[in-house]
Order: structure tokens, then C-alpha cells, then sequence
């Protein structure tokens, strides 16, 4: 557990979200030192109780990581002190952060009318799944729901198959690290003011060009399994022991030294992005078959030595003996219990991780009595 402050730690942060979208968001800014209290309803936030939880002491490990290095009260938005308490630690916050539907805060009487009257240079980060305004914004809002709504589940699949939504949540992950970024963005103004994310917008900012290559030519991404449309080959692929590699070719460059590899160096039909692209089945074909004829470890020798760009396909038991994660400190042990590493490193101010999420109202006592 590091002592370390961090270069955030002037900025007082109100984590009044649930799940993961808001918490994610709130724990960024408590990873490089910001106070975050994290204030949770009296029986607690679901995340306490969702997925896995740690054989030792009961705890969700969704809560250990996402609500690590934040203080924790139990407060009750409906209950007259409980909200006067959460009025006055917002006129000393500079953020906070909130996940509710359009409308709930107004009507828990903590809408930013009533919060901005208290303190005016406050930021107030909603993240909700659809946005404060337009006809979507009062419906329930889950990672799921803005997988399928961005255009992200079309794209992902066979061809001949069905759309697939991603195994883990990405959406929340991706939006909180957006909110933050918002977050910091609204501090830096001076201004007080209302960070409008949500989850369908942020995933859909991450299609890239494709709205744009619709609206000016009407073509849309197809479904590729593991491919792209400019890029061939690109995916994974199984080697004779049943290890797997995955592979790009997403520069000439790199394109040339792997069709090198593969012996076919000179044949036209592979020398541009628009030839490979254009023989995508030939050239799958040739890549999934070399790989095939050898050990992963032959394959991603041989690559490798080319400075092509590749790499093995890990699960979690590979990377917890994988040599650049250690040495990198990429998983850090935290209240004995093993879990991801700052997310970036900053060569003079560097975040920390200090403690674990804590159990339910751990510092409540002190938080009533005396604020921040």
C-alpha cells in the first residue's frame, strides 16, 4: 500500500454512483490522489454483491477494485439529515459524480439548481445510459443495451452469425475512463457546471469513421468474426500444439515482412492494403494454414524475429506468470488481494493504489461528524 498523495489530492470528489460506469469514473480520480467519499445506501451498493466475491471475508471483488482508495459512508438521500449532510460536504467538493436516471437527483432535492446554489464552482459528472435530454433519456440504461444501440454488437460476430456482445463490461469501463476525462476537463475550466456522459454516446464515439463512411457512401462495416475490411489477415489463429496467436498487418510495412514469413513476398495480389483486401479469403487461408504447420511457439518465434506484429492469446493464469506484466508492476497486490495497476504512468506525479474498497460505512463516523 503506498503513502503516496498523488497529483490530484486538492480535489474533493462525491462518489454517489452505483455499479460501475460512475464508480470507474470516480476511482481514476482516486487512483491519482483525489479524496472521493463514497457514499452508498444504507443496505449498501449492489456491486458489494455482484459476480465474485472473496472466500475470505465475503467481500465483492468488483468492489475491492472499482471502489478502491475511496472513503465509504452510508447516507439516505431521503432522510432529511442524511441529505443535509450530503449538502454540506458538496459545498466543500469540487466534484461529484452521479449515475441515476434523468431526474432522480432533482427529486431527491439534489438537483445542480440546489447543489450549484450551495457551491457554484462545483461539477456535477451525470452519467446515465442515454443522456439528460432526448426521448431515449428516462429509460433504464445498461452496458448491454448501448453495446446494441452504437452499432458495437453489429460489427462483432461471424459473418453467418449473430450479433455478439462483449464478455466483460466494456461499456463501463470505457465511459468511466470518458467521464473522467470530462471530469478533469471541467475542474480545469474554473467553471462550475454539468459533465453530461452516458454509455450509448461514448460507444458510439468509438466506432471511429463509420458513421462518416455511411453518411458519404452509404456502406456499412460487415461482421468479420476476428477481421477488418482494410486490414488482412488480422485475427487469431489456432497452432498445431492448440496454442493460439493473434496477429495485425495494419501498416505496409509490417503487411510486407509477414508476407515474407509466409513466402509469398512477391505476388502482386498481396503488395497493397486494397490486394489483400481484395483476396481476404486466400490470404486467411494462407496465414491460418502456416500457423497450423507449426508450435505457437515456432509461430510466434519466426514472427516475432520478422517484427511482425503479434503476440499469444493470454488468459488470466498466463498472465499472472507472464514476464512483462511483472516486471511492469501491471498487477498489484492490494489488502492481499491481486488486482490491476494504475491505469497510465506518469514519470513525476505517478497515481497509486492505497487501499482496497472498504467495508460498508467504514468511515462514517468520522465523515458525520466533521465532513471532509
Amino acid at each position: 500500500m503506498s503513502t503516496t498523495l498523488g497529483p490530484l489530492a486538492d480535489l474533493r470528489v462525491i462518489d454517489m454512483s452505483t455499479v460501475l460506469a460512475g464508480p470507474n469514473c470516480a476511482r481514476y480520480l482516486a487512483d491519482f490522489g483525489a479524496d472521493v467519499i463514497k457514499v452508498e445506501r444504507p443496505d449498501g451498493d449492489s456491486l458489494r454483491n455482484m459476480a465474485w466475491r472473496d472466500p475470505r471475508d465475503g467481500e465483492g471483488l468488483w468492489w475491492k477494485l472499482v471502489n478502491r482508495n475511496k472513503r465509504t459512508v452510508v447516507l439516505d438521500a431521503k432522510n432529511d439529515d442524511d441529505r443535509d449532510t450530503l449538502l454540506s460536504l458538496a459545498a466543500e467538493a469540487h466534484v461529484l459524480v452521479d449515475n441515476s436516471r434523468p431526474g432522480i437527483l432533482e427529486r431527491l432535492g439534489l438537483g445542480p439548481d440546489v447543489l450549484h446554489e450551495r457551491n457554484p464552482d462545483l461539477v456535477i459528472t451525470r452519467i446515465s445510459g442515454f443522456g439528460q435530454t432526448g426521448p431515449y433519456a428516462t429509460r433504464p440504461g445498461f452496458a448491454t443495451i448501448a453495446e446494441a444501440m452504437s452499432g458495437f454488437a453489429a460489427l462483432n460476430g461471424d459473418a453467418d452469425g449473430s450479433p455478439l456482445l462483449p464478455p466483460i463490461a466494456l461499456t463501463d469501463e470505457v465511459t468511466g475512463l470518458a467521464a473522467a476525462f470530462a471530469t478533469l476537463v471541467a475542474v480545469h475550466s474554473g467553471v462550475g457546471q454539468v459533465v453530461d456522459a452516458n454509455l450509448l454516446e461514448t460507444m458510439f464515439h468509438i466506432m471511429g469513421p463509420l458513421a462518416s463512411l455511411f453518411g458519404v457512401t452509404g456502406e456499412q462495416q460487415p461482421r468479420l468474426g476476428s477481421g477488418l475490411p482494410y486490414t488482412v489477415p488480422r485475427g487469431t489463429y489456432r497452432c498445431r500444439d492448440g496454442g493460439w496467436i493473434a496477429l495485425s498487418t495494419s501498416s505496409d510495412t509490417v503487411a510486407a515482412r509477414v508476407m515474407q514469413v509466409l513466402g509469398v513476398a512477391d505476388d502482386e495480389r498481396f503488395a497493397s492494403f486494397e490486394g489483400r483486401a481484395g483476396n481476404r479469403d486466400e490470404l486467411e487461408r494462407l496465414m491460418a494454414q502456416w500457423c497450423a504447420d507449426r508450435t505457437q511457439v515456432d509461430a510466434l518465434d519466426t514472427l516475432t524475429a520478422a517484427q511482425a506484429a503479434v503476440g499469444p492469446v493470454l488468459d488470466m493464469a498466463d498472465i499472472a506468470t507472464d514476464p512483462h506484466y511483472a516486471q511492469r508492476g501491471a498487477v498489484e497486490i492490494l489488502d492481499d488481494t491481486p488486482m490491476q495497476s494504475v491505469i497510465a504512468r506518469l514519470s513525476a506525479t505517478p497515481g497509486a493504489l492505497r487501499w482496497a474498497g472498504r467495508r460498508l460505512d467504514a468511515d462514517g463516523d468520522q465523515i458525520r461528524a466533521t465532513g471532509w
